[in-house]
């Protein structure tokens, strides 16, 4: 489930730490899910310019820079809220990624995530980008013989938030989409993989029940925020109202016989050696 918080265009406040401390433990949750790797795309040993296209608190970013020394890395966003002290090959800009891109030079990657819920054009998104990895999530929980339904508050909860962003311009799902927005816009050699992102510690395996545990922290600790936004803007409901809503949701959230999962999307492809810009 991704949430409208998930992407990283919400301006927020250089003092947000809660909504910063959440970015770096889905990072942590989605290098785990790739078995410690940054990416999937293969870009080689030498890459030379990257472009991490809605930074956030660029630790994906930062990251790279020290496992590419070769490469210059660009992380824009449109919050400020990347430290000071990051590699020499590492920039921040402060930009909003829907806008008309106006790079003078191409990059050899491009990268984006978390996103889910933030963008309005998708395909325009896909279209501006030159190679690139793109991860994101479903704002579906499902279950595979657990006890979530659609008549538990959750699933009545996810819809009321897809709906929410719909009125307001944002696709709240684009993972199951990426593929064809991707295919759309002229790549090639396109990949697709999906991951499952348990909540809570159900599962039997080592580390898919990691990711669970690190996934129903930071659900637990955003829940209200993300709630009260959606439900006060969109539905009108009083702050009262969605902290009762939220306690009830916490409950089947810690619920495990709900066996709950949602899931996690990378594709990746290259454009054209032929294409005309």
């Amino acid at each position: 489930m991704a949430g409208a918080t998930m992407g990283t265009r919400t301006k927020q406040p250089d003092g947000n730490k809660e909504e910063n401390d959440r970015l770096d433990l889905y990072h942590h949750i989605q290098t785990l899910s790739l078995d410690g790797e940054l990416h999937l795309a293969p870009i080689g040993d030498n890459p030379q310019r990257i472009l991490d296209v809605g930074t956030g608190t660029g630790i994906w970013a930062i990251d790279m820079g020290d496992k590419y020394p070769s490469a210059e890395i660009l992380g824009n966003d449109i919050s400020p809220i990347q430290p000071n002290l990051v590699p020499p090959n590492v920039k921040f800009e402060v930009d909003d990624l829907e806008e008309e891109w106006v790079y003078s030079t191409k990059f050899d990657y491009i990268h984006v995530r978390y996103l889910a819920c933030s963008i309005r054009d998708w395909p325009k998104l896909m279209r501006q980008c030159f190679k690139f990895l793109k991860p994101d999530f479903d704002t579906r929980f499902y279950t595979k013989g657990g006890e979530f339904t659609k008549d538990t508050k959750l699933s009545q909860w996810a819809d009321k938030v897809a709906d929410g962003l719909r009125k307001f311009g944002a696709e709240p799902d684009p993972g199951p989409q990426i593929e064809g927005w991707v295919t759309e816009a002229g790549f090639q050699s396109i990949e697709a993989r999906t991951f499952p992102f348990p909540v809570g510690t159900w599962p039997k395996d080592k580390k898919l029940k990691e990711i669970g545990a690190f996934n129903l922290v930071q659900f637990l600790d955003n829940l209200e925020a993300l709630t009260m936004r959606i439900y006060q803007n969109a539905w009108g409901w009083r702050p009262e109202e969605v902290k009762v809503l939220c306690a009830e949701l916490r409950k089947e959230l810690k619920n495990p016989k709900m066996l709950l999962q949602h899931n996690y999307y990378v594709v990746w492809g290259q454009k054209p050696l032929n294409a005309v810009d």
